[in-house]
C-alpha cells in the first residue's frame, strides 16, 4: 500500500527534527544548543527545550545571559508539569536575580507551581499550606499585580481545602464516639477558622456530639452536660435559624430537654 506523501513529509520532519536535538544535546556548541532550546521553547516543544536548558544552565552559570536561561528553564518544568522542580528553578531565580524584570512574574509562577503540588483535601496538607505561604508572600510584594485575581482565587481554593481537611478530621472524633474530643477538636477548628464556610456544619456536629455527650452522662456531671448542650443549641439556633440541619437539631433539643426533666424530677 502506498504510504500518502504527507505522511512521508511529517515522519521526514520529525526524523530530522529529532536528530537536530540529539546532535545539540550531544554537542559542545553553546550557540547550536542556544538556538535550538529557543526554538523547541517558541513552539511549546517545552521537555525537549528543559533538557537543552538545563545544560545551557551550567554554561552560563555566573554569566549575564544565565538569567533568561533560567528562567526559560524553569517554565519549561512548569510547562511539562514538573512542579516541584519548577518551583525551586523559579525560587531559585528570584533569589538570584531580584531586579529582574521577570522577577514578579517569577514570584508568581513559583507560587503557582507550588499550588499545583496541593494534594486532595483527604491527603496531608503540608504542601497546601506551603503553597499558601509563598501566594501570600506574592500577593504581600505585588499588591498591584495583574495576576492578583487569580492569586486570590487560588489562596481562596486552598485555604477552603484545608479547612475542609480540619472540619473532617474533627468530625471523625464524633463518628468513633469519642464525644469530648469531637467538642475539643471542633472548638479549636471553630476558633481557628472563624471565617470558613463550614462553620454551619462544626456547630451542628458539636451540638450533636455534647447532647450525646450528655444524655449517656453519669449523673454528677450531667446537669452541666445537659445546659451545655442546651447552650450550643441556642447559639447554633441564632446563628443558622434556618439552617438545613436545624429539623434534626429540634429533635435533639427535644431529647435534651426531655433529659433534664427526668433528670430534676429524681
Amino acid at each position: 500500500m502506498k504510504v500518502p506523501n504527507y505522511l512521508l513529509i511529517a515522519i521526514l520532519v520529525l526524523i530530522v527534527g529529532c536528530s537536530d536535538f540529539q546532535k545539540a544535546l550531544k554537542s559542545d556548541e553553546v550557540k547550536l544548543k542556544n538556538d535550538l532550546a529557543l526554538e523547541l521553547y517558541e513552539q511549546g516543544k517545552y521537555r525537549k527545550a528543559a533538557q537543552l536548558f538545563v545544560q545551557l544552565k551550567e554554561v552560563y552559570r555566573g554569566k549575564p545571559q544565565a538569567e533568561r536561561i533560567v528562567f526559560f528553564y524553569a517554565n519549561s518544568l512548569l510547562n511539562t508539569r514538573n512542579y516541584i522542580l519548577a518551583a525551586y528553578e523559579f525560587e531559585t531565580f528570584v533569589k538570584a536575580y531580584p531586579k529582574s524584570q521577570k522577577t514578579d512574574e517569577a514570584y508568581f509562577m513559583m507560587a503557582y507551581a507550588h499550588y499545583k503540588t496541593s494534594p486532595k483535601f483527604s491527603l496531608d496538607q503540608t504542601d497546601t499550606y506551603e503553597a499558601l505561604d509563598k501566594i501570600q508572600e506574592f500577593i504581600n510584594r505585588y499588591p498591584a499585580s495583574e495576576r492578583m485575581v487569580e492569586a486570590n482565587a487560588m489562596a481562596k481554593e486552598l485555604r477552603e481545602k484545608t479547612e475542609k481537611k480540619g472540619f473532617e478530621t474533627a468530625k471523625q472524633y464524633n463518628t468513633i464516639r469519642d464525644y469530648k474530643a469531637s467538642l475539643k477538636a471542633l472548638d479549636n477548628f471553630i476558633a481557628d477558622n472563624p471565617g470558613t464556610s463550614y462553620r454551619e456544619g462544626a456547630l451542628f456536629v458539636q451540638f450533636s456530639a455534647a447532647t450525646t455527650l450528655a444524655i449517656n452522662s453519669v449523673p454528677y456531671k450531667k446537669q452541666n452536660r445537659l445546659d451545655d448542650a442546651k447552650s450550643k443549641f441556642e447559639n447554633f439556633k441564632r446563628l443558622y435559624p434556618n439552617s438545613d440541619h436545624m429539623p434534626d437539631a429540634l429533635k435533639m433539643m427535644k431529647d435534651i430537654e426531655k433529659e433534664i426533666l427526668t433528670f430534676a424530677s429524681n
